[in-house]
């Protein structure tokens, strides 16, 4: 106790003593108060439902759980005790969570709070407006109409509407030919359409997303809903038509929209808390980096009056500073609050550092570990550490570090290197620099709810773990096929012939380095090209190093096998006379056995020969006359016999015939003889062309150097055998082996198992004899239209698959079909089930089945139901069978007569809502369903039994095999030994297989527990967590930031296991982190507890620096376009003592678009360069478009949530391409593009050339299809939709003049448009870009459009340009790029600035724009800039000043006079950026800006390289990209031009002088005598604009000295308003 006060007074004391050592009563509290910056962000579409997002989240969990959840919210009296948002929102996240697990739960309760699910209701809200305006019924129909921002342009999505004859309509049904506005009406549509066919109506359409009604029947006549849960009017409607629908009338979908007018209809109070509020997001990053103010940037305008924003918090005193947490010393000592407030604010102002000295630096790292392992919570520690860098580091560098944590780190830097950041989740990789909340989240959900579905399957948990946490399997993706037998004839043997015994037969000669494109000589049968037709002797003779064969086959043979159910023809209906394939396979075999392969070889290309020359396509159309004068031709000078003699002989011998047949029949099972002709290289499967031959060895060199390496292959080793013995297949099918989960389509099955009355519980499984209580992991799923002659193939296929004998499948059919009624399919159905189920163990009943199959084919299938004697008669025929076939045939027809056709049609029924409904497969289509793998409408294609064992293969090899290894080792410890049949294990393997099969995660993996984890690791445990995390991270990095406090989350959320290593950098020689960060994390605090409102997450950053420029950043997710919108201080330059009263600095943020990115691709071409983009609605297809980029077929566009289609730009793009259609797309003209997240969209974009066009270039033409329409500089979003203009005009909005305004500055425009590209950031900087565009404008009588990159302007900025163009007549358009994740990423703002200028400039401007200018916002320009406009490029697409040369004084600094640069430019010039033109269209067609990009992403690697990026880039790429050098006067510059040449200066740019440093603004008013009243001007509009007084400056007069120059400059510049006339009068004198 007595230690406790004399410490107390101590600290007192301390404080007193410091407290009079800074001053006393004469320190300022209230100057230097501490400030703060808080900062939030919020969407751009308008507020949304908190109880209907939670309905969207459930929905996406399991559909079903939509309609449980509603089910709850229709009760009236639902939440009538809440009147606040956090009541409502406990209440609605206790229901979501009644329905989940717990994980589950705390994942969805989270979401919700994270408002993840309102992009799905703005999506709902596009629907909506679409089906109101698709109906105008008359004047007075439901129209939805937007607010309108100050520019006229429409913004918000706010409902409004004109009285309808039944009052305001909060809720509608469309049936797509009518409009629903009351329950009467809807009444009476059900009465008068009952009798329509669904067929006959214009049916709405629908999505994947939507919500269907539960037992809703498929081709019933749709009902969509739209209104809100807990309205009076939903819950009206939703009566009748659930009722409808479970009465088989409709389908009933309803879509969740609330109108904002409705709050007075509604049932609850909850349904519209979160709807009239903006939706602030959270999951993005704000950081505040200390600026570099080498050059001044700041803005000396007065700071704003009267606009202090209230302060939205208090002061943070718990946090603690320096040792001292003052909220616990005030709570002590309150009546020396102003004492020690002051020495708080002496420490805060002393502990911000931005540089120390080198030995405090060299261990900091280690030190930061020391502290974040040492804290009682080490991951809030650490987050605490790296998010207030600058006023922690000095405390930091001060501690004593502990040997063992160094020694530690070190150690584990031998295993990886020193600050390298990884991540793991259940043993996958995730890629750092692309995770986000959302996806971390999405992925952490996947994982829990994986673990919750194998929990109900009965999976024990160390079982669940090791499926979650298993790698892929090893197996390679390569397909061979096996091809080994009698049937390839080989031209030649490089181990064996003559001709190659001068080659070296060392194998390890293959891994000698070689030019590229030579290829390596080794005397060893690597490369086995085995063709089906002969094109390889030019290649044999080139000593190309392959084995050369072929396999020869016949087509008509082929034919008549696929008619015939595989069986060869025999000497009944032989007709070879006219198989002119079969005659040349013989021949081929005589000529080798008599003399030899080549001399046969020679044969098949004399033949290939006469194909050429008579320009024959079809093989059979040669004659035999033909072919014999071939053989005849090639044997002649050898035969020693007449040829005559030897065709007869070839004739009548039968071995060449029966061989012939062997080899058709060969090719036949291998499944090659679809592809007609084609290449196998050691088995992989490519064009048969001598060019895909080169390519496809060159592919399979590495596989080939990669085993020799490892000594996989030596020089004994038989490559061909190696390589198909380990991975070889014996049949080819594409759609089984080619592509992946773009093209392939996997369903999780165990939903439906475990939901009730799940029609996979009803499934009685047929096996092959004997194999009955046999574990089978593959299982094979047959949707059978049994109306269909395809299904019963399909059927029939299956029996002889299990007849074949096999031992690791079982297969189940789902019979189906449309207007069965009591017909003899019905019955084979019944058949079916009751064989399956009753005889499964009979050796007999597969062959049974088959010839049912083949009875009711052929006798029964088109019988019509009402014809009972063809019922009677298919069942004595069934009898009939099953007697033969040795089954209990009375058993069968006991059995049969309590068939109940009713019963079996609401079976099938149910079969038909699995499969359309839960699959997503068409109405009554066959399919195969293999673990989870779909294969719908295979293309028109039979799947044969061969196709079904190559499948079993395939999936058991690639998918299932780790599967069943797991789930054959578990210990089942729960679960009763009776239940644990073989049955139980191939569901469970069939259910988990397919849940995986969906599964998004990277193959990638690390070996974390290699690293020690003793003294520098955060181990934290979770008993039976189904989420392991492994984490490297440097703390002191961005990566660190970012993952510190998504770890903190995940722990404080799931409780998953743990295992956190440390890395820091082990000796620094600078601070690692100048910033400070705040990662924005919603809470329950978000949600007011007094009203309904809901503030939405912040960051917030207490007791900043006052005396320090901060720069403001935002780390947000990938996909999210965000700009400022509300914001009173420059952000580029935050000085927090400017301040004055205003104790926090806010800004509001918008996510004003997210990105839809992808990939196009032509397959066997580079990506389609050029290729042009439109995007829009069914109304309005073009609402935006875009160029694919060379660079890996990269395009992006902006979009907001909705259904959007994608199609090709009519025109040239439009002429010559055709979008590729994939399996379950409805056209191949448009493609749906789907934004309902915060995640935005990668696309897979795959085009043709259409059929004719293939050798037409893109780009040879005119490649412009806007070339037609009238510039009349709309912009190129003109036709916006009216709700989403604004939002989804992603590169920016055009304003027009307004061409009737009186204003008195404004002059009569004419001529070509001139197109002005400029960017600035900060307030400074758009100060300078005021005074461009006034220079601009008074030296021109042309129309003038200028083009600004949106992503750096200020609000106010935003907000003057408007009016401005209005009131100087001017247009101006917004634009803005968002940067590829595949371009090396730069990470300051003034460089990624520096890159917009030049790296997008292809696709960041429309593609109707031709040229355009670049000026920098510091530049005053004295001419007209029409001159420049239409200057001759002389063919080039760039044009640049170079720099100037005439001030000596700064001849040190012409860094491009020497070295590199002076061997790299080789005499051209180097160039200034400052100004540029631009000619789109050459830009274009010479693929300027891939090529720039190619050379920036080779470049900006090196962070020695491209330190002026902006400018060294061109100038480096100007071999490959010329430029035009423009004449000096174009750019003149105090810091390179001397004072001689300012008089002809046209334009004047306020360049950095590196010598001097000086301010801009004080060289503005030195160097540009009119820069003044340009300043003023455009001050004093922006302050009219702004209603705010303008402060007049003093402005200091020029000196004596610089008066001189003025004049000229002057007499300059007015001469250059009217150019023409000045040489007039000049002449005249």
């Amino acid at each position: 106790m007595d230690i406790g006060c004399r410490s107390r007074v101590s600290a007192l004391c301390l404080i007193s003593l410091l407290f009079l050592a800074f001053g006393g009563p004469s320190y300022s509290v209230e100057g230097r108060r501490p400030k703060n910056v808080q900062v939030s962000l919020r969407a751009k579409w308008p507020g949304t439902s908190l109880l209907l997002e939670a309905g969207e989240l459930l929905s996406k969990e399991w559909k079903d759980l939509f309609w449980e959840f509603s089910e709850l919210w229709l009760q009236p009296d639902r939440a009538s005790n809440c009147s606040t948002a956090r009541c409502c929102l406990e209440i609605i996240m206790n229901d979501g969570h009644s329905l989940l697990s717990d994980h589950l739960g705390s994942i969805f309760e989270f979401s919700l709070t994270l408002r993840s699910a309102s992009p799905r209701l703005a999506l709902y809200r596009q629907l909506a407006e679409d089906s109101l305006s698709s109906f105008p019924v008359d004047d007075e129909v439901n129209s939805i109409t937007a607010g309108s921002s100050a520019d006229g342009l429409k913004v918000d999505h706010s409902y409004t509407t004109n009285p309808l004859k039944s009052g305001e309509s909060c809720c509608w049904v469309d049936t797509g030919s009518v409009l629903l506005f009351n329950v009467p009406e809807l009444l009476s549509w059900l009465d008068t359409s009952i009798d329509l066919e669904a067929d006959t109506l214009e049916q709405p359409e629908l999505f994947d997303f939507d919500h269907i009604y539960l037992g809703s029947r498929i081709s019933n006549k749709i009902a969509i809903l739209y209104g809100a849960l807990g309205m009076k009017c939903f819950q009206e409607f939703h009566v009748v038509l659930a009722e409808a629908s479970k009465k088989g009338k409709i389908k009933y979908v309803t879509r969740p929209v609330l109108p904002s007018w409705c709050q007075a209809t509604s049932n609850s109070y909850c349904t519209f808390v979160g709807a009239s509020d903006a939706v602030n997001l959270g999951g993005y990053g704000v950081e505040l980096a200390l600026k570099n103010m080498e050059y001044k940037a700041m803005d000396d305008s007065t700071i704003k009056k009267g606009v202090t924003l209230e302060d939205p918090k208090t002061e943070d005193l718990s946090q603690e500073i320096r040792g001292f947490i003052f909220s616990k010393i005030l709570e002590r000592r309150p009546e020396l609050t102003g004492e020690i407030m002051s020495f708080r604010e002496y420490l805060l102002s002393s502990t911000i550092s931005d540089t120390l000295e080198v030995w405090e630096l060299k261990d900091l790292g280690h030190q930061t570990a020391q502290r974040i392992v040492h804290a009682l919570d080490p991951l809030q520690s650490m987050q605490e550490i790296n998010q207030n860098f600058p006023s922690i580091v000095s405390s930091l560098s001060r501690m004593k570090l502990n040997d063992s944590i160094k020694e530690e780190i070190i150690t584990n830097q031998r295993m990886v290197p020193a600050g390298k950041s990884l991540m793991a989740l259940n043993g996958a990789l995730i890629n750092i620099e692309e995770v986000d909340l959302y996806l971390l989240m999405d992925m952490i959900h996947e994982e829990l709810s994986l673990a919750d579905q194998f929990t109900k399957l009965k999976l024990p948990q160390k079982a669940i773990l090791k499926l979650l946490s298993a790698p892929p399997p090893a197996g390679s993706n390569v397909f061979r096929i096996d091809f080994r037998s009698t049937y390839v004839h080989y031209l030649n043997n490089l181990e064996e012939d003559a001709m190659y015994r001068r080659w070296r037969s060392n194998i390890n000669e293959i891994l000698m380095p070689v030019f590229p494109g030579q290829l390596r000589y080794i005397r060893k049968n690597l490369f086995h090209a085995v063709y089906t037709i002969s094109m390889i002797l030019s290649m044999f003779q080139n000593s190309v190093p392959m084995r050369f064969g072929v396999i020869l086959y016949s087509s008509k043979l082929i034919k008549h096998i696929e008619e015939n159910k595989s069986h060869l023809p025999g000497a009944a209906d032989d007709n070879e006379g006219d198989d002119i394939s079969s005659l040349i396979i013989r021949l081929f075999l005589y000529t080798k056995e008599i003399y030899g392969s080549q001399l046969a070889f020679q044969f098949l290309n004399n033949v290939c020969k006469i194909k050429d020359a008579t320009d024959i396509l079809d093989e059979e159309a040669i004659q035999v006359h033909q072919v014999e004068e071939a053989f005849v031709e090639t044997v002649l000078a050898k035969a020693k016999s007449p040829p005559q003699d030897m065709l007869l002989k070839v004739e009548k011998e039968p071995k060449y015939k029966e061989e012939a047949e062997g080899t058709t029949h060969f090719v036949y099972k291998l499944g090659l003889s679809k592809l007609q002709c084609c290449l196998l290289l050691n088995g992989l499967v490519h064009e048969p062309s001598e060019d895909s031959s080169i390519s496809a060895m060159n592919e399979e060199l590495p596989r080939i150097q990669e085993q020799v390496y490892y000594g996989q292959i030596t020089s004994n080793t038989d490559v061909l055998e190696k390589f198909l013995s380990e991975n070889g297949y014996h049949r080819y099918n594409p759609q089984v082996i080619d592509g992946g989960k773009e093209i392939n389509k996997f369903i999780s099955l165990v939903k439906s198992y475990i939901a009730k009355d799940s029609i996979l519980h009803d499934i009685s499984y047929l096996h092959s004899p004997g194999t009955l209580d046999d574990l089978k992991p593959v299982t094979h799923l047959l949707a059978v239209n049994v109306t269909s002659r395809k299904g019963i193939k399909l059927l029939r296929e299956g029996l002889r698959y299990l007849m074949a004998d096999s031992r690791k499948a079982r297969v189940g059919v789902l019979m189906n079909g449309d207007g069965l009624g009591l017909s003899p399919a019905l019955l084979l159905a019944e058949i079916f089930d009751k064989a399956s189920s009753i005889f499964s163990d009979n050796h007999n009943v597969l062959n049974f089945l088959d010839q049912l199959c083949s009875v009711y084919e052929s006798q029964f299938m088109q019988a019509h139901s009402s014809d009972t004697t063809s019922l009677i008669n298919f069942i004595d025929k069934v009898c009939e069978l099953a007697l033969a076939n040795e089954l209990p045939s009375g058993d069968l027809r006991a059995n049969l007569s309590k068939f109940s056709a009713a019963t079996r049609i609401n079976h099938l029924e149910k079969v038909s809502y699995f499969l359309h409904e839960q699959l997503g497969l068409e109405f009554c289509s066959d399919a195969i369903i293999t673990n989870g793998r779909v294969f719908a409408s295979m293309n028109g294609v039979s799947f044969s039994s061969d196709d079904l064992e190559l499948l079993e293969s395939v999936e058991y090899q690639h998918r299932i095999r780790h599967i069943h290894e797991i789930i054959d080792e578990a210990e089942w410890s729960n679960v009763d030994p009776d239940e644990l049949t073989s049955n139980f294990y191939s569901d469970l393997i069939m259910l988990v297989s397919s849940a995986m099969s969906n599964r998004e995660r990277s193959p990638d993996r690390a070996h974390f527990e290699v690293l020690n984890a003793k003294h520098s690791a955060i181990i934290l445990n979770s008993g039976n967590s189904s989420i392991h995390i492994d984490v490297v991270i440097d703390p002191l990095s961005a990566s660190g930031q970012k993952l510190a406090p998504l770890l903190l989350l995940l722990w404080k959320r799931i409780q998953p296991s743990m295992r956190i290593v440390l890395n820091p950098m082990s000796s620094l020689v600078d601070l690692p982190l100048k910033n400070y960060y705040r990662f924005v994390i919603p809470s329950m605090d978000d949600f007011s507890s007094i009203d309904h409102s809901v503030n939405g997450p912040k960051a917030f950053f207490a007791n900043m620096p006052l005396s320090k420029t901060l720069t403001m950043n935002l780390d947000v997710p990938e996909p999210w376009l965000v700009e400022p919108i509300i914001a009173i201080h420059d952000l580029d330059n935050i000085l927090l003592e400017n301040l004055g009263d205003t104790r926090t600095l806010q800004a509001v943020f918008e996510l004003g678009a997210l990105l839809l990115t992808g990939h196009c691709s032509e397959k066997d071409h580079d990506p389609p360069r050029g290729l042009q983009l439109i995007l829009g609605t069914r109304q309005m297809p073009h609402l935006v478009d875009t160029l694919v980029m060379g660079n890996l077929g990269y395009w992006q566009m902006k979009v907001s949530p909705g259904v959007w289609y994608l199609q090709l730009a009519p025109g040239r793009s439009a002429d010559l391409y055709v979008m590729k259609k994939n399996e379950g797309e409805k056209s191949s003209l448009s493609k749906d593009i789907i934004i309902n997240d915060l995640r935005g969209k990668l696309v897979r974009l795959e085009v043709e050339k259409q059929r004719g066009k293939e050798h037409v270039e893109l780009l040879s033409g005119s490649d412009d299809p806007l070339k037609n329409k009238k510039d009349d500089h709309t912009g190129w979003n003109a036709n916006l939709l009216k709700w989403a203009s604004g939002f989804i005009a992603g590169n920016g909005l055009s304003r027009k003049r307004n061409e009737n305004s009186s204003d008195n500055k404004k002059i009569i425009r004419h001529g070509e448009t001139i197109n002005i590209f400029s960017v600035a950031s900060g307030h400074l900087y758009e100060r300078f870009l005021k005074i461009m565009i006034l220079s601009v404008l008074k030296n021109t009588r042309r129309p003038v459009k200028f083009w600004f990159i949106k992503n750096y302007l200020s609000p106010q900025f935003k907000d003057v340009i408007p009016h401005m163009a209005q009131e100087y007549g001017f247009e101006y358009e917004l634009i803005t790029y968002k940067w590829p994740t595949w371009l090396h990423k730069q990470k300051e703002k003034q460089r990624i600035i520096w890159a917009y200028k030049i790296l997008f400039l292809d696709v960041i401007f429309p593609i109707s724009l031709k040229k355009v200018i670049f000026v920098d916002a510091d530049q005053v320009v004295r001419t007209d800039m029409g001159i420049l406009y239409d200057m001759d490029l002389k063919g080039r697409p760039l044009a640049y000043t170079p720099f100037c040369d005439n001030n000596k004084d700064m001849d040190g600094y012409r860094f491009w006079r020497q070295g590199f640069w002076k061997d790299h430019l080789r005499g051209r010039p180097y160039h200034i950026s400052a100004l540029y033109v631009v000619d789109l269209v050459k830009f274009r067609q010479m693929a300027a800006g891939d090529t720039l990009r190619v050379y920036y992403e080779t470049l900006s690697k090196d962070p020695n390289s491209l330190s002026n990026l902006d400018q060294d880039l061109p100038n480096y790429a100007q071999h490959t990209v010329p430029i035009f050098s423009l004449p000096q006067e174009w750019l003149w510059c105090e810091s390179w031009c001397g004072n001689s040449t300012k008089v002809k200066a046209k334009t004047i740019d306020l360049c950095n002088n590196p010598m001097t440093k000086e301010p801009k603004l004080q060289s503005a008013k030195r160097i540009v005598p009119e820069w003044v009243d340009l300043d003023a001007e455009a001050r004093l509009v922006t302050s009219r604009i702004l209603g705010e007084e303008l402060e007049i400056q003093q402005i200091p007069s020029p000196t004596d000295s610089d008066k001189k120059d003025d004049l000229e400059s002057k007499a300059e510049l007015y001469s250059g308003i009217f150019p023409q006339c000045f040489v007039f009068f000049f002449v005249k004198l």
